[in-house]
Protein backbone atom coordinates (compact mmCIF):
# COMPACT_ATOMS: atom_id res chain seq x y z
CA UNK A 1 0.00 0.00 0.00
CA UNK A 2 2.75 2.63 0.88
CA UNK A 3 6.46 2.56 1.78
CA UNK A 4 5.91 4.35 5.39
CA UNK A 5 6.84 1.30 8.02
CA UNK A 6 7.86 0.72 11.66
CA UNK A 7 11.49 -0.51 12.02
CA UNK A 8 12.72 -0.94 15.32
CA UNK A 9 9.79 1.53 16.73
CA UNK A 10 11.37 4.03 14.70
CA UNK A 11 8.70 5.07 11.32
CA UNK A 12 10.93 5.07 8.21
CA UNK A 13 9.80 6.19 4.42
CA UNK A 14 11.51 3.71 2.43
CA UNK A 15 15.08 3.22 4.59
CA UNK A 16 15.48 6.80 5.62
CA UNK A 17 14.17 6.79 9.86
CA UNK A 18 11.93 10.06 9.50
CA UNK A 19 13.48 11.32 12.67
CA UNK A 20 16.46 11.83 11.04
CA UNK A 21 14.43 14.35 8.08
CA UNK A 22 12.82 16.40 10.80
CA UNK A 23 16.19 16.77 12.66
CA UNK A 24 17.83 18.23 9.20
CA UNK A 25 14.99 20.10 7.83
CA UNK A 26 13.14 21.02 10.37
CA UNK A 27 8.70 20.53 10.26
CA UNK A 28 6.20 20.81 8.67
CA UNK A 29 7.59 18.41 6.19
CA UNK A 30 6.09 16.95 3.35
CA UNK A 31 7.99 13.27 2.36
CA UNK A 32 6.97 11.16 -0.32
CA UNK A 33 8.38 7.66 -1.82
CA UNK A 34 9.70 7.63 -4.66
CA UNK A 35 9.18 3.54 -4.72
CA UNK A 36 5.29 3.82 -3.88
CA UNK A 37 4.62 6.39 -6.47
CA UNK A 38 6.64 3.71 -9.11
CA UNK A 39 5.14 0.50 -7.52
CA UNK A 40 1.45 2.28 -8.27
CA UNK A 41 1.88 3.63 -11.21
CA UNK A 42 3.47 0.28 -12.72
CA UNK A 43 0.64 -1.66 -11.20
CA UNK A 44 -1.67 0.22 -13.12
CA UNK A 45 0.10 0.23 -16.39
CA UNK A 46 0.46 -3.86 -15.86
CA UNK A 47 -3.12 -3.79 -15.85
CA UNK A 48 -4.18 -2.21 -18.57
CA UNK A 49 -1.41 -3.73 -20.67
CA UNK A 50 -4.34 -5.39 -22.53
CA UNK A 51 -5.40 -2.03 -24.21
CA UNK A 52 -3.64 0.26 -25.95
CA UNK A 53 -3.54 3.11 -23.21
CA UNK A 54 -1.87 6.42 -21.27
CA UNK A 55 -1.97 6.87 -18.10
CA UNK A 56 -2.04 11.08 -17.83
CA UNK A 57 -1.63 11.63 -13.94
CA UNK A 58 -3.52 14.40 -12.34
CA UNK A 59 -1.09 16.57 -11.47
CA UNK A 60 -3.54 19.02 -9.60
CA UNK A 61 -3.12 16.07 -6.93
CA UNK A 62 0.81 17.01 -6.73
CA UNK A 63 3.11 19.13 -8.69
CA UNK A 64 5.83 18.98 -7.27
CA UNK A 65 8.63 18.86 -9.75
CA UNK A 66 10.47 15.41 -8.23
CA UNK A 67 7.15 13.78 -8.12
CA UNK A 68 5.97 14.84 -12.00
CA UNK A 69 9.56 14.01 -13.30
CA UNK A 70 9.23 10.54 -11.22
CA UNK A 71 6.51 10.00 -13.52
CA UNK A 72 7.12 11.37 -16.47
CA UNK A 73 10.32 8.71 -16.20
CA UNK A 74 8.12 6.06 -16.01
CA UNK A 75 6.45 6.76 -19.26
CA UNK A 76 3.03 9.11 -17.85
CA UNK A 77 1.33 12.02 -19.51
CA UNK A 78 -0.23 14.14 -17.50
CA UNK A 79 -3.76 15.60 -16.66
CA UNK A 80 -3.44 19.53 -16.59
CA UNK A 81 -5.86 22.11 -15.92
CA UNK A 82 -3.91 25.21 -16.59
CA UNK A 83 -1.12 26.92 -18.89
CA UNK A 84 0.94 26.83 -15.51
CA UNK A 85 0.50 23.22 -14.77
CA UNK A 86 1.69 22.52 -18.89
CA UNK A 87 4.85 24.65 -17.91
CA UNK A 88 5.45 22.63 -14.94
CA UNK A 89 5.18 19.13 -16.82
CA UNK A 90 8.07 20.67 -19.27
CA UNK A 91 10.01 22.50 -16.57
CA UNK A 92 10.00 18.64 -14.66
CA UNK A 93 11.04 17.43 -18.04
CA UNK A 94 7.66 15.89 -19.11
CA UNK A 95 6.36 15.78 -22.45
CA UNK A 96 3.56 18.13 -23.73
CA UNK A 97 2.87 15.84 -26.53
CA UNK A 98 1.73 13.50 -23.36
CA UNK A 99 -0.57 16.01 -22.06
CA UNK A 100 -4.75 17.11 -21.73
CA UNK A 101 -5.69 20.41 -20.99
CA UNK A 102 -9.05 19.93 -18.56
CA UNK A 103 -10.84 22.42 -16.61
CA UNK A 104 -13.96 25.06 -17.68
CA UNK A 105 -12.64 28.09 -17.69
CA UNK A 106 -9.56 27.97 -20.16
CA UNK A 107 -8.35 31.71 -21.63
CA UNK A 108 -7.62 32.56 -24.94
CA UNK A 109 -3.72 32.88 -23.71
CA UNK A 110 -3.74 29.69 -22.28
CA UNK A 111 -5.36 28.07 -25.42
CA UNK A 112 -2.90 29.80 -27.60
CA UNK A 113 -0.01 28.11 -25.23
CA UNK A 114 -1.27 24.65 -25.39
CA UNK A 115 -1.40 25.04 -29.22
CA UNK A 116 2.21 26.20 -29.28
CA UNK A 117 3.23 23.13 -27.16
CA UNK A 118 1.40 21.02 -29.66
CA UNK A 119 -0.21 19.46 -26.64
CA UNK A 120 -1.94 15.87 -27.04
CA UNK A 121 -5.50 17.20 -26.20
CA UNK A 122 -8.24 19.63 -25.14
CA UNK A 123 -10.58 18.33 -22.92
CA UNK A 124 -13.67 20.20 -23.41
CA UNK A 125 -16.26 21.22 -20.94
CA UNK A 126 -18.94 23.34 -23.09
CA UNK A 127 -19.79 24.21 -26.99
CA UNK A 128 -18.68 27.99 -25.95
CA UNK A 129 -14.86 26.80 -25.16
CA UNK A 130 -15.02 24.61 -28.53
CA UNK A 131 -16.08 28.26 -30.40
CA UNK A 132 -13.10 29.66 -28.89
CA UNK A 133 -10.94 26.97 -29.27
CA UNK A 134 -11.30 27.00 -33.04
CA UNK A 135 -11.19 30.56 -33.32
CA UNK A 136 -8.19 30.63 -31.30
CA UNK A 137 -6.52 28.13 -33.20
CA UNK A 138 -7.23 29.61 -36.55
CA UNK A 139 -5.70 32.91 -35.45
CA UNK A 140 -2.59 30.78 -34.96
CA UNK A 141 -2.91 28.54 -37.87
CA UNK A 142 -3.13 25.65 -35.63
CA UNK A 143 -5.30 22.38 -35.89
CA UNK A 144 -6.98 21.91 -32.39
CA UNK A 145 -6.93 18.49 -30.97
CA UNK A 146 -10.31 18.35 -28.66
CA UNK A 147 -11.95 15.66 -27.26
CA UNK A 148 -15.79 16.73 -25.31
CA UNK A 149 -15.94 15.84 -21.43
CA UNK A 150 -19.66 13.85 -21.41
CA UNK A 151 -21.22 14.35 -18.46
CA UNK A 152 -23.04 11.01 -17.89
CA UNK A 153 -25.10 11.54 -15.47
CA UNK A 154 -23.79 8.77 -12.85
CA UNK A 155 -23.94 9.42 -9.34
CA UNK A 156 -20.39 8.31 -7.65
CA UNK A 157 -21.80 8.66 -4.53
CA UNK A 158 -18.59 10.26 -3.18
CA UNK A 159 -17.96 13.14 -1.16
CA UNK A 160 -20.43 16.08 -2.61
CA UNK A 161 -17.55 18.23 -3.53
CA UNK A 162 -15.83 16.13 -5.31
CA UNK A 163 -18.47 14.49 -7.13
CA UNK A 164 -18.22 15.72 -10.91
CA UNK A 165 -20.60 13.18 -13.22
CA UNK A 166 -24.14 14.21 -12.64
CA UNK A 167 -25.91 16.97 -13.74
CA UNK A 168 -25.56 19.17 -10.76
CA UNK A 169 -22.00 19.82 -11.86
CA UNK A 170 -20.17 22.09 -13.51
CA UNK A 171 -18.25 19.95 -15.51
CA UNK A 172 -19.20 18.41 -19.25
CA UNK A 173 -21.92 18.17 -21.03
CA UNK A 174 -25.49 16.49 -20.81
CA UNK A 175 -25.01 13.05 -22.10
CA UNK A 176 -28.41 13.62 -24.18
CA UNK A 177 -26.44 16.33 -26.00
CA UNK A 178 -23.22 15.06 -27.09
CA UNK A 179 -23.88 13.72 -30.67
CA UNK A 180 -25.40 17.21 -31.79
CA UNK A 181 -22.85 18.78 -29.92
CA UNK A 182 -20.23 17.28 -31.89
CA UNK A 183 -22.17 17.52 -35.21
CA UNK A 184 -21.79 21.49 -34.44
CA UNK A 185 -18.41 21.00 -33.65
CA UNK A 186 -17.37 19.29 -37.24
CA UNK A 187 -18.50 21.67 -38.78
CA UNK A 188 -16.32 24.34 -36.47
CA UNK A 189 -12.72 25.15 -38.54
CA UNK A 190 -9.48 24.47 -37.44
CA UNK A 191 -10.56 21.33 -35.04
CA UNK A 192 -9.49 17.78 -34.85
CA UNK A 193 -12.21 15.61 -33.18
CA UNK A 194 -9.92 12.96 -31.63
CA UNK A 195 -11.95 11.63 -29.07
CA UNK A 196 -14.47 11.68 -25.72
CA UNK A 197 -13.47 12.07 -22.58
CA UNK A 198 -15.64 11.44 -19.26
CA UNK A 199 -14.50 11.58 -15.73
CA UNK A 200 -17.28 10.97 -12.44
CA UNK A 201 -15.68 11.97 -9.52
CA UNK A 202 -12.74 11.22 -6.96
CA UNK A 203 -12.02 8.91 -4.22
CA UNK A 204 -14.25 6.08 -5.78
CA UNK A 205 -13.23 2.25 -3.91
CA UNK A 206 -15.90 0.68 -5.11
CA UNK A 207 -15.59 -0.31 -9.11
CA UNK A 208 -19.53 0.00 -9.62
CA UNK A 209 -19.78 3.14 -10.16
CA UNK A 210 -16.77 3.10 -13.48
CA UNK A 211 -18.57 0.08 -14.90
CA UNK A 212 -22.14 1.74 -14.96
CA UNK A 213 -20.33 4.73 -16.58
CA UNK A 214 -18.26 2.72 -19.13
CA UNK A 215 -21.48 0.63 -19.95
CA UNK A 216 -23.80 3.83 -20.60
CA UNK A 217 -20.75 5.58 -22.34
CA UNK A 218 -19.33 3.03 -24.65
CA UNK A 219 -22.04 2.66 -27.45
CA UNK A 220 -21.88 6.58 -27.57
CA UNK A 221 -18.60 6.66 -28.04
CA UNK A 222 -18.41 3.61 -30.94
CA UNK A 223 -21.33 5.88 -32.68
CA UNK A 224 -19.16 8.61 -32.68
CA UNK A 225 -16.28 7.18 -33.03
CA UNK A 226 -18.34 5.66 -36.76
CA UNK A 227 -18.53 9.35 -37.66
CA UNK A 228 -15.75 11.11 -36.69
CA UNK A 229 -12.77 8.85 -36.25
CA UNK A 230 -11.81 9.06 -33.17
CA UNK A 231 -8.20 8.55 -31.38
CA UNK A 232 -8.98 7.89 -27.97
CA UNK A 233 -11.44 7.23 -25.25
CA UNK A 234 -10.73 8.70 -21.96
CA UNK A 235 -12.59 6.99 -18.84
CA UNK A 236 -11.22 9.70 -16.17
CA UNK A 237 -9.77 9.38 -13.07
CA UNK A 238 -11.06 8.49 -10.01
CA UNK A 239 -9.53 5.75 -7.95
CA UNK A 240 -9.26 5.91 -4.27
CA UNK A 241 -7.35 4.98 -1.82
CA UNK A 242 -6.79 3.63 2.10
CA UNK A 243 -7.28 6.44 4.32
CA UNK A 244 -7.45 4.37 7.43
CA UNK A 245 -5.79 0.98 7.39
CA UNK A 246 -7.78 -0.33 10.67
CA UNK A 247 -11.18 0.61 8.87
CA UNK A 248 -9.80 -1.21 5.73
CA UNK A 249 -8.65 -4.63 7.89
CA UNK A 250 -10.56 -4.51 10.92
CA UNK A 251 -7.52 -4.43 12.76
CA UNK A 252 -8.41 -2.56 16.40
CA UNK A 253 -4.73 -1.71 16.27
CA UNK A 254 -4.89 1.33 14.31
CA UNK A 255 -1.65 2.38 15.10
CA UNK A 256 0.27 -0.47 13.15
CA UNK A 257 0.31 -0.11 9.38
CA UNK A 258 -2.51 -2.94 8.20
CA UNK A 259 -3.18 -4.63 5.00
CA UNK A 260 -5.99 -3.27 3.22
CA UNK A 261 -8.73 -6.21 2.28
CA UNK A 262 -11.34 -3.65 0.50
CA UNK A 263 -10.03 -1.01 -1.38
CA UNK A 264 -10.63 -1.35 -4.87
CA UNK A 265 -7.38 -2.36 -6.58
CA UNK A 266 -6.06 -1.91 -10.41
CA UNK A 267 -6.19 -5.50 -10.77
CA UNK A 268 -10.11 -5.77 -10.10
CA UNK A 269 -10.60 -2.21 -11.76
CA UNK A 270 -9.28 -3.49 -15.04
CA UNK A 271 -10.71 -7.09 -14.86
CA UNK A 272 -14.06 -5.09 -15.05
CA UNK A 273 -13.39 -2.33 -17.78
CA UNK A 274 -10.91 -3.87 -19.72
CA UNK A 275 -13.58 -6.29 -21.73
CA UNK A 276 -16.01 -3.47 -22.00
CA UNK A 277 -13.48 -1.31 -23.74
CA UNK A 278 -11.51 -3.47 -25.43
CA UNK A 279 -14.45 -4.20 -28.65
CA UNK A 280 -13.91 0.00 -29.28
CA UNK A 281 -10.26 -0.61 -30.76
CA UNK A 282 -9.22 2.61 -29.40
CA UNK A 283 -6.63 4.18 -27.53
CA UNK A 284 -7.84 4.25 -23.52
CA UNK A 285 -6.73 7.06 -21.51
CA UNK A 286 -6.74 7.41 -17.92
CA UNK A 287 -6.29 10.58 -15.16
CA UNK A 288 -5.45 8.92 -11.86
CA UNK A 289 -3.73 11.58 -9.16
CA UNK A 290 -4.88 10.53 -6.03
CA UNK A 291 -4.27 6.85 -6.24
CA UNK A 292 -1.00 7.48 -7.93
CA UNK A 293 0.24 10.24 -4.82
CA UNK A 294 -2.29 9.66 -2.08
CA UNK A 295 -0.14 6.64 0.04
CA UNK A 296 3.09 7.83 -1.61
CA UNK A 297 2.98 11.33 0.66
CA UNK A 298 3.18 12.01 4.63
CA UNK A 299 3.21 15.47 6.34
CA UNK A 300 5.90 15.27 9.42
CA UNK A 301 4.72 17.60 12.36
CA UNK A 302 6.06 18.71 15.80
CA UNK A 303 4.25 18.55 19.08
CA UNK A 304 3.91 22.17 20.55
CA UNK A 305 1.59 21.86 23.25
CA UNK A 306 -0.77 19.60 25.22
CA UNK A 307 -4.05 21.25 26.26
CA UNK A 308 -6.12 19.55 28.82
CA UNK A 309 -9.29 20.80 29.49
CA UNK A 310 -12.58 19.38 31.42
CA UNK A 311 -13.76 17.71 28.27
CA UNK A 312 -11.09 17.83 25.93
CA UNK A 313 -7.54 16.39 25.44
CA UNK A 314 -5.67 18.84 22.66
CA UNK A 315 -2.39 17.83 20.85
CA UNK A 316 -1.34 21.09 19.50
CA UNK A 317 1.24 21.10 16.55
CA UNK A 318 3.25 23.23 14.50
CA UNK A 319 1.25 22.40 11.14
CA UNK A 320 -1.74 23.51 10.50
CA UNK A 321 -5.02 23.66 7.62
CA UNK A 322 -3.37 26.23 5.24
CA UNK A 323 -0.34 23.25 5.08
CA UNK A 324 -2.46 20.22 4.67
CA UNK A 325 -6.75 21.97 4.44
CA UNK A 326 -8.51 17.92 3.45
CA UNK A 327 -9.50 17.88 7.48
CA UNK A 328 -10.98 20.88 7.34
CA UNK A 329 -12.68 21.01 4.37
CA UNK A 330 -13.56 17.81 2.91
CA UNK A 331 -13.77 16.44 6.77
CA UNK A 332 -11.14 14.03 5.71
CA UNK A 333 -9.56 11.41 7.72
CA UNK A 334 -5.73 10.54 8.21
CA UNK A 335 -3.91 7.92 9.97
CA UNK A 336 -2.07 10.04 12.67
CA UNK A 337 1.13 8.21 13.85
CA UNK A 338 4.00 8.61 16.42
CA UNK A 339 7.55 8.70 14.52
CA UNK A 340 8.77 6.83 17.94
CA UNK A 341 6.17 4.14 18.70
CA UNK A 342 5.24 3.83 22.20
CA UNK A 343 3.15 1.68 24.56
CA UNK A 344 0.66 2.43 26.29
CA UNK A 345 -3.22 2.87 26.42
CA UNK A 346 -3.74 5.40 23.77
CA UNK A 347 -5.98 8.70 24.56
CA UNK A 348 -8.55 10.18 22.84
CA UNK A 349 -7.59 13.68 21.55
CA UNK A 350 -7.91 16.41 19.36
CA UNK A 351 -5.42 17.34 16.65
CA UNK A 352 -4.92 20.80 16.38
CA UNK A 353 -2.92 23.24 14.42
CA UNK A 354 -2.13 27.19 15.33
CA UNK A 355 -4.24 29.17 13.16
CA UNK A 356 -7.07 31.07 14.94
CA UNK A 357 -9.65 29.35 13.20
CA UNK A 358 -11.85 26.34 15.14
CA UNK A 359 -11.86 24.42 11.50
CA UNK A 360 -8.07 24.51 12.16
CA UNK A 361 -8.05 20.71 13.13
CA UNK A 362 -6.13 17.08 11.81
CA UNK A 363 -8.38 15.14 14.21
CA UNK A 364 -11.05 14.94 16.83
CA UNK A 365 -11.77 12.18 19.31
CA UNK A 366 -8.81 10.39 17.78
CA UNK A 367 -7.48 7.77 20.41
CA UNK A 368 -3.63 8.27 19.85
CA UNK A 369 -0.48 7.43 22.13
CA UNK A 370 0.27 9.66 24.80
CA UNK A 371 2.74 12.28 23.59
CA UNK A 372 4.26 15.38 24.65
CA UNK A 373 6.12 18.54 23.63
CA UNK A 374 8.85 18.15 21.41
CA UNK A 375 7.33 14.79 20.06
CA UNK A 376 6.86 14.41 16.42
CA UNK A 377 3.91 12.92 14.16
CA UNK A 378 3.00 11.52 10.80
CA UNK A 379 0.01 12.50 9.11
CA UNK A 380 0.02 9.48 6.60
CA UNK A 381 -1.73 9.36 2.62
CA UNK A 382 -0.98 13.36 2.69
CA UNK A 383 0.98 12.93 -0.92
CA UNK A 384 -2.56 14.21 -2.86
CA UNK A 385 -4.12 17.25 -2.68
CA UNK A 386 -1.75 18.07 0.68
CA UNK A 387 1.06 20.62 -0.36
CA UNK A 388 -0.36 21.83 -3.58
CA UNK A 389 -3.40 23.18 -1.85
CA UNK A 390 -1.49 24.79 0.46
CA UNK A 391 -1.45 28.53 1.49
CA UNK A 392 0.05 31.49 3.08
CA UNK A 393 -3.32 31.67 5.50
CA UNK A 394 -2.13 34.03 8.63
CA UNK A 395 1.68 34.76 7.22
CA UNK A 396 2.71 31.08 7.90
CA UNK A 397 5.41 29.48 5.39
CA UNK A 398 5.06 27.13 2.56
CA UNK A 399 6.12 23.46 3.85
CA UNK A 400 9.57 22.09 2.73
CA UNK A 401 9.34 19.08 0.75
CA UNK A 402 11.26 15.79 0.61
CA UNK A 403 11.62 13.01 -1.97
CA UNK A 404 12.77 9.91 -0.36
CA UNK A 405 14.36 6.93 -2.65
CA UNK A 406 15.82 3.94 -0.75
CA UNK A 407 17.89 5.38 1.89
CA UNK A 408 19.02 8.47 -0.07
CA UNK A 409 16.47 11.85 0.70
CA UNK A 410 16.35 14.77 -1.24
CA UNK A 411 15.14 18.53 -0.67
CA UNK A 412 12.77 18.67 -3.52
CA UNK A 413 11.09 21.43 -2.42
CA UNK A 414 12.80 25.15 0.34
CA UNK A 415 10.62 25.61 3.30
CA UNK A 416 9.57 29.09 2.08
CA UNK A 417 11.13 32.02 4.00
CA UNK A 418 8.93 34.52 5.87
CA UNK A 419 10.40 37.33 2.99
CA UNK A 420 9.11 35.45 0.37
CA UNK A 421 5.52 35.61 1.10
CA UNK A 422 5.41 39.31 0.58
CA UNK A 423 7.53 39.80 -1.77
CA UNK A 424 5.82 40.89 -4.04
CA UNK A 425 3.76 43.38 -2.31
CA UNK A 426 4.75 46.92 -2.00
CA UNK A 427 2.90 49.68 -0.34
CA UNK A 428 0.94 52.29 -2.15
CA UNK A 429 3.41 55.30 -3.00
CA UNK A 430 1.03 58.31 -3.12
CA UNK A 431 0.82 61.00 0.34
Amino acid sequence: MHSFRYVQNQLQCESVPLTSLVKKYGTPLYVYSQETLTDHFTKLDQALSPLEHLICFAMKSNSNLAVINTLANLGSGFDTVSAGEIQRVIAAGGDPRKCVFAGVGKTEEEIAYALSQDIYCFNVESEAELKRISKVALKHKKIAPVAVRVNPNVDAGTHAKITTGTYANKFGIAFEQIEAVYARAARLPNLRLRGLQMHIGSQLTDVKPFRLAVEKVAPLVARLNAKHGFDFFSIGGGLGIVYNPALESGDPQWWKTAPARKILTPETYAKTLVPLLQPLGLKILLEPGRFLTGNAGALLTRVEYIKRTGKKNFVIVDAAMNDLIRPAFYDSYHQIVPLKRSKGAPISSDVVGPICESGDYFAKDRPLPKVGEGDYLALLSAGAYGSVMGSNYNSRSLAAEVLVKGKKSALVRKRQTTADIWANESVANWK
